[in-house]
């Protein structure tokens, strides 16, 4: 990665509005003092309390269990941290802390501060547990983050030092040297094959990063963003120049591809790619134009959910209420709009998935317009 390419990113996210300019600018400080939670913020909710309660009525169980209906009833670190995010940004501290316990006291894995990534209610004769240790890389990153922001917003050390903790293993556990790219693993064991690493483009949710690395101030982060935007420039396929929702990138470097063993889609993963850039600030990156391009395309009869690249088709159905959520947002950032949201309509969404995503392009529409961490 040329030096010329990682000072553009770095102005680049550092102008963005979703964190301080100084969140980035840390990244190549070096490591310093644990951060203090800071001053709390002055803002109302960034998030309609009336809209949060709904998806809590639906998704969200007592105990602070978020349950995926769209996956057979699962919980995983993913939800959990995303909705950790939204109920910070709801001002909804008594719900978040119901949350947080239910994600420690069942996910948390021995030996670091990482999450294991999926909790079955219907294994060990229905009592349910996790059945898969491994982590799930972006959701760690929604976790770390919920924390940071819920640490400044309640002035809380005990929120911001788990929050720093998360940080730190994410740079010890999860982050390898591919070639002469610094790249962000999807988790910590089972996608480093002998010719090839499995990456998730989706799981780089740049506005996350920065805020990370402002809590853990390493020129590692830095590194990850650039290549990772590097990553997003080249890994790009089909007729709309779309990122796929898993992608192989060879061990000695060069041009990514699908990755083997997964459909070799533009879906439910990537579609995450241009809502964290239009969050960032960036959608005009090539990634997040050909996404509107795609929605946009007058050929389409209705919004596709996804598009196929070697069978070169879409969906037979529509896009849900989610995805079209972070459709408007991403068309609306390629034109530099600014006049309206999102569409937040969780009553809509069939599912938790396009639930949450109506929530997510709300908040990345008001924290691309408005500094926050």
């Amino acid at each position: 990665m040329s030096q010329i390419l990682r000072r553009r990113t770095l102005l680049a996210l550092a102008a963005a509005p979703a964190l301080p300019a100084p969140a980035l600018a840390t990244m190549d400080a070096g490591r310093g003092p644990r951060p203090e939670p800071g001053p709390p913020s002055p803002r109302g909710p960034a998030l309609d309390p009336a809209v949060w309660r709904t998806f809590c009525t639906r998704f969200v169980r007592p105990d602070g269990r978020v349950v995926d209906t769209f996956n057979n009833g699962i919980s995983h670190s993913e939800g959990q941290g995303w909705a950790l995010l939204c109920a910070e940004q709801a001002l909804d501290r008594e719900t978040f802390d119901q949350i947080l316990s239910w994600t420690t006291r069942t996910l948390a894995r021995p030996g670091d501060a990482l999450l294991s990534w999926r909790f079955r209610p219907d294994a060990f004769g229905g009592v349910g547990q996790v059945d898969d240790p491994n982590n799930a890389t972006d959701g760690d990153l929604m976790f770390a983050w919920a924390l940071l922001r819920a640490g400044r917003r309640w002035r809380s050390e005990a929120y911001t030092e788990q929050g720093v903790a998360v940080a730190r293993d994410v740079l010890r556990l999860l982050v390898r040297q591919v070639g002469d790219e610094t790249v962000l693993l999807p988790g910590a064991a089972g996608f480093e094959q002998r010719e090839h690493v499995v990456l998730n483009p989706s799981y780089y949710a740049f506005p996350a990063l920065r805020a990370l690395a402002q809590a853990v101030p390493d020129p590692i982060w830095l590194r990850l963003a650039s290549d990772g935007l590097s990553l997003m420039r080249r890994a790009r396929f089909g007729r709309w120049g779309l990122p796929a929702d898993w992608v192989a990138l060879p061990r000695g470097g060069g041009r990514p591809s699908p990755a083997p063993g997964w459909p070799t889609r533009f879906s439910y993963d990537a579609v995450r790619v241009p809502l964290y850039l239009a969050w960032a600030g960036l959608g005009r990156e090539p990634a997040a134009v050909g996404a509107a391009r795609f929605w946009t395309d007058p050929r389409h009869t209705r919004m596709p959910a996804w598009t196929d690249f070697a069978a070169d088709t879409v969906s037979p159905y529509g896009a849900s209420p989610g995805i079209r959520a972070v459709a408007q947002l991403t068309i609306a950032r390629h034109a530099d709009a600014t006049s309206s949201p999102p569409e937040s309509s969780v009553d809509e969404a069939q599912d938790y998935y396009s639930a949450i995503l109506s929530l997510l392009a709300r908040l990345a529409w008001r924290d691309s317009l408005t500094a926050s961490i």
